[in-house]
């Protein structure tokens, strides 16, 4: 008999599974993949962290269990981070808990606050973890359209006029994944005032925040006065200093239910690694030029990737955050969505980017593009995309002619 498990039955196929195993397949065969597609950061760990990580694994203490809500060093770092950025005071023993990466504390928040039913609002499109971390959790996802910011409120105030129950959280990311939009905090003080009046919690997600591209540092949601009462935030090391791999990570703001992720991890790990989470706070307390160096190196990707694929034929809109760039599927190639002209680029230009597909329906249309190789491999890139375009009827013809004899 095969199982019927619940909770696994309501995730359905991972889009992005079928062009990872496209990529593995010509990987195997020998093929030169420039992969743009997983955000998954290429620049080195700054040295000073590094040398924290070695000096404390050094030591015995730290291969002991640690503490699952974060040692208190790393925790006071986070609350110093947010007072230094964005002028918000915490409190590291009730407003601040350390995470094994801002997807794990989003996924455990999730788990600690919904009961089976709760209605959750959901960017469209969306990084997959906002909605089906819910999901998993047994809430029902009301998906809120938000490719256009101009009427994402009016949207925002449909979605809950016309939903049964009443939505209880909204979920907001800016830096946006996937599609590197970005806020002001004009943004910000209108959607806490629509929260209060609504009766809605509201959980955002920060891990792009020092990832911008302009003289004007994305804002934080616990700047708006009031705003610590009715929301969490989320943040990550991961993207700031390249420590993907470290999973660190952190959620801070209202003490309920910061309290109530806490004790459910308490049930769930012991925290990050000890020495990982001295590195974590060497990070946020050291020098942060190597931020800076990590932000212009970005920038200065994404200019080439928007110049030499625009040279190459291919239009993508320069993106004013994150680490991606949200671009629209050639016309050439629309009529094929987002998920089969991934696997057309992947095999005939040996590119891999993610389908916008696997961001929720609204994302259909559009792939995001990483900036995780360096200029040299995004020029080559740009290189392998125009030979492509150029051969688009051969290749859409042989694609007909293949689903005709199928």
């Amino acid at each position: 008999m095969t199982p019927d498990f619940q909770r696994i039955s309501r995730l359905p196929p991972y889009v992005f599974e079928q062009v990872n195993k496209l990529k593995a397949q010509a990987r195997a065969q020998g093929d030169d993949i420039i992969d743009l597609g997983m955000g998954n950061p290429d620049l080195p760990v700054p040295q000073h962290i590094v040398d924290k990580l070695v000096e404390s694994v050094k030591r015995p203490r730290t291969n002991r269990y640690s503490t699952s809500r974060g040692i208190g060093g790393l925790r006071r770092a986070m609350a110093g981070y947010y007072q230094r950025r964005f002028g918000v005071k915490l409190d590291p023993e009730t407003e601040v808990v350390a995470t094994l990466g801002s997807k794990e504390g989003f996924a455990n928040l999730a788990q600690a606050i919904t009961s089976p039913g709760d209605v959750v609002l959901v960017p469209n499109p969306s990084y997959p973890i906002h909605a089906y971390g819910f999901i998993i959790a047994g809430a029902a996802i009301r998906y809120v359209p938000a490719m256009d910011l101009r009427n994402y409120f009016d949207e925002l105030a449909k979605a809950v006029e016309n939903t049964r129950p009443k939505p209880s959280v909204l979920v907001v990311n800016y830096p946006s994944n996937p599609t590197a939009q970005v806020v002001d905090l004009d943004f910000y003080i209108e959607l806490v005032s629509f929260a209060k009046k609504n009766e809605l919690f509201v959980l955002s997600d920060l891990a792009y925040s020092e990832i911008y591209f302009d003289d004007r540092p994305p804002p934080s949601i616990l700047q708006v006065p009031g705003a610590k009462d009715i929301a969490v935030e989320v943040n990550s090391l991961s993207k700031t200093y390249s420590m993907a791999g470290l999973r660190v990570g952190f959620a801070v703001g209202e003490r309920k239910y910061i309290n109530a992720l806490t004790r459910i991890k308490s049930y769930l790990d012991y925290g990050a690694y000890t020495p990982i989470q001295v590195a974590a706070s060497a990070a946020l307390n050291g020098p942060q030029d190597c931020v800076a160096e990590a932000r212009a190196i970005y920038k200065s990707r994404r200019d080439v990737l928007v110049s030499s694929m625009a040279r190459a034929g291919w239009e993508i809109p320069s993106p004013p955050g994150s680490m991606f760039a949200w671009a629209p599927v050639p016309p050439e190639y629309a009529s094929l969505g987002s998920l089969e002209f991934s696997k057309l680029l992947l095999t005939h230009a040996k590119v891999a980017v993610s389908p916008g597909l696997g961001f929720g329906d609204l994302g259909e249309g559009y792939v995001r593009i990483a900036l995780v190789e360096n200029e040299q491999r995004i020029k080559q890139a740009a290189r392998n995309v125009k030979r492509f375009l150029m051969q688009s009827n051969e290749i859409l013809d042989r694609e007909q002619s293949a689903r005709e004899a199928s």
